[in-house]
């Protein structure tokens, strides 16, 4: 019997991912879905923050599809700063100790241009219950205890920046003042939070508003009750989309600006 005319037979598709993909994953080019499958063993610890992973080969023998497939999920993610390529040794998973990552949250910059030197004052750290607003941004339970931090960043010894910062407890419950003493040099807490905790930040969502400093942040920062200030709001996700972090951080910008580049 001859087959109705307008049916039309989708191109049959000859790579498959390996059975180690589960399930019945939804449509999504292969490479996407070779990239999901690299994003689960990174979110379970296959490979540890700056690692070596398996070369572009054993990844196609693994999953059972073409190097060109690997390839592509790993250049998409290069892009999104997960993985780092380096030439003549490999493709390694992204770290915070990378010296071009450690400012990449930091988006304060001098109006003048100058090199200044940048250093953390913790402040306090505690356990906290969740509000409303830090249940919500931390995807828990209004109530669920959290790890609040407040610190300051000084540029040149000038306090510039003075932060609250609100912690899943699940991953932080044991951080401390004392440790984030330790950590005074650096600006940034990520290279910490990775090396001791073992947990990476990926990417971050920002809001950003003028507000006038109130009385906490006036003081921490030297300068008038109700001086203009800029709100930067983070959000902060680890692997498989998971929000670990918020912070709020009130900026001086009286002499710095906050950079951002779009490409």
């Amino acid at each position: 019997m001859a087959l109705p005319r307008n049916i039309v037979f989708p191109p049959r598709q000859t790579e498959q991912p390996a059975a180690r993909s589960g399930g019945n994953p939804t449509f999504s080019p292969l490479y996407r879905q070779i990239k999901d499958l690299l994003l689960r063993a990174l979110s379970a610890g296959e490979w540890a923050a700056g690692a070596l992973i398996p070369s572009e080969t054993e990844l196609a023998a693994r999953f059972g599809v073409s190097q060109g497939t690997v390839r592509k999920a790993i250049d998409e993610m290069a892009d999104e700063n997960l993985l780092v390529r380096r030439q003549g040794k490999g493709t390694f998973v992204a770290s915070h100790d990378d010296p071009r990552a450690h400012y990449r949250f930091l988006r304060l910059r001098p109006d003048d241009g100058r090199v200044e030197q940048k250093r953390s004052l913790p402040i306090s750290c505690d356990v906290r219950a969740a509000d409303a607003a830090t249940a919500a941004a931390l995807a828990i339970q209004p109530g669920d205890p959290t790890v609040a931090v407040e610190r300051l960043l000084c540029f040149d010894e000038r306090p510039i920046i003075f932060e609250a910062i609100f912690l899943r407890a699940e991953i932080f419950g044991e951080l401390t003042l004392a440790m984030l003493e330790q950590e005074s040099r650096a600006a940034s807490l990520y290279r910490f939070f990775e090396q001791r905790f073992g947990v990476r930040m990926i990417r971050a969502e920002e809001r950003t508003r003028a507000v006038r400093a109130e009385a906490a942040a006036a003081e921490r920062l030297n300068v008038p009750i109700s001086a203009p200030l800029l709100l930067v709001e983070r959000r902060t996700y680890t692997y498989a989309d998971r929000p670990v972090e918020w912070r709020r951080g009130f900026y001086a910008t009286d002499q710095h600006h906050y950079y951002n580049e779009l490409a």
